[in-house]
């Protein structure tokens, strides 16, 4: 565990931890309030996971897990990643039972499609209907990026009605998610994305919108954004 820590440490650059701090909003009142950055890059911790994932406890992981070090965060959840692959239940549960410590976006993206997504594939997916309602941020974009998995299966059906369900929450951060999942969606099956955003294109937050058709020809982008 301390060598783990001291890696990371070793790796820290001032001057990019402050653009980091900008970029995920880490100030009073803003959505990453009171979040820690070393200015440890993320391909940087991926080597960093690649070295130590198969020899460190989960004990220590969750140590990671707890700290208010961004990067110590993001590297416990880049190791469940590749834990995952050995014991699936298991760190699904483990994913699961830690939604306050996956509190940031890229925390979110870069794991959610990953463990969820993948560990429900051929299951009961209520827990991400409960998660879309939820009052936490985080939880209600676990709920729609999770969704990547089916996706990649050509399964779209929960992505659309998570997204109908999204489709009035007021933080952009759901919105840019929600659009961004349209958009793999139509990569795969336009017509039915297409369906979707002539029911919804009307009453859709304008950045959801946006994202959603950033593929779509001028000609068919004009026609959706004039309500």
């Amino acid at each position: 565990m301390v060598d783990i820590e001291k890696e990371i440490q070793s790796k820290k650059d001032p001057i990019q931890a402050k653009t980091l701090s900008r970029f995920f909003k880490n100030k009073k009142g803003q959505y990453g309030e009171g979040d820690i950055f070393l200015g440890v890059t993320v391909p940087t911790l991926r080597i960093i996971v690649k070295k130590y994932y198969k020899d460190i406890s989960l004990k220590d992981v969750q140590e990671l897990l707890n700290s208010k070090i961004h990067e110590y965060r993001l590297t416990a959840l880049l190791i469940l990643v590749e834990k995952y692959k050995e014991d699936k239940g298991l760190i699904y549960n483990i994913y699961i039972k830690n939604f306050r410590n996956i509190n940031n976006w890229d925390l979110v993206d870069l794991t959610a499609p990953k463990i969820m997504g993948d560990f429900l594939k051929d299951k009961n997916r209520d827990i991400l209907y409960s998660l879309s309602t939820s009052n936490n941020l985080w939880e209600k974009r676990i709920s729609i990026v999770a969704t990547f998995a089916f996706i990649k299966d050509n399964d779209f059906k929960d992505t659309l009605k998570i997204s109908e369900i999204l489709l009035k929450d007021e933080n952009d951060l759901i919105h840019k998610a929600v659009g961004w999942m349209l958009r793999e969606v139509g990569k795969r099956n336009k017509d039915l994305e297409k369906e979707f955003l002539d029911k919804y294109y009307r009453i859709m937050p304008r950045t959801m919108l946006r994202y959603s058709i950033e593929k779509f020809d001028p000609k068919e982008k004009e026609f959706y954004m004039k309500k």
